[in-house]
């Protein structure tokens, strides 16, 4: 399962795992953490808000290491 960082302020932790990919989009696992607290969601995204977000830098794919921390 891929993990995907994405761009947030000081003090917070957000990423997505990729839960399923569909020819439409992905299913995906966003979790939140912010002040001790953990908020995780099961969500849609279409493929070309993913494709977007990447090619922004909003997201991008965690390395091995970093998400065993995560």
């Amino acid at each position: 399962m891929k993990r995907y960082c994405i761009k947030c302020r000081t003090g917070r932790v957000e990423y997505i795992d990729m839960l399923r990919e569909t020819e439409e989009g992905f299913f995906i696992r966003l979790t939140r953490l912010s002040d001790g607290n953990e908020k995780i969601s099961d969500e849609f995204m279409t493929r070309s808000l993913f494709d977007m977000c990447v090619k922004t830098g909003y997201i991008y794919e965690m390395t091995q290491e970093a998400s065993s921390v995560a």
